[in-house]
């Protein structure tokens, strides 16, 4: 059984072996990037949370000490 890199580039399928190195180097980059951009949109999600927990708390502890101050 033979496996087969392809590549697909503007819906046309290249054998990824028959890439010269600059392609293949690029091809590289490309999923680095893409690896790297998945990461940041999972930490900004992360981070988003976090920032909402933290508002939150922020928020409800003024409210407790307005309360506390009103009686």
């Amino acid at each position: 059984m033979t496996v087969e890199n392809k590549v697909t580039i503007n819906d046309v399928d290249y054998d990824y072996d028959t890439l010269d190195e600059g392609q293949k180097q690029l091809i590289n980059q490309i999923n680095f990037l893409r690896a790297r951009i998945a990461e940041a949109r999972f930490n900004l999600e992360s981070y988003n949370a976090a920032e909402a927990v933290f508002s939150t708390e922020l928020i409800k502890t003024v409210a407790d000490d307005t309360d506390q101050n009103n009686t």
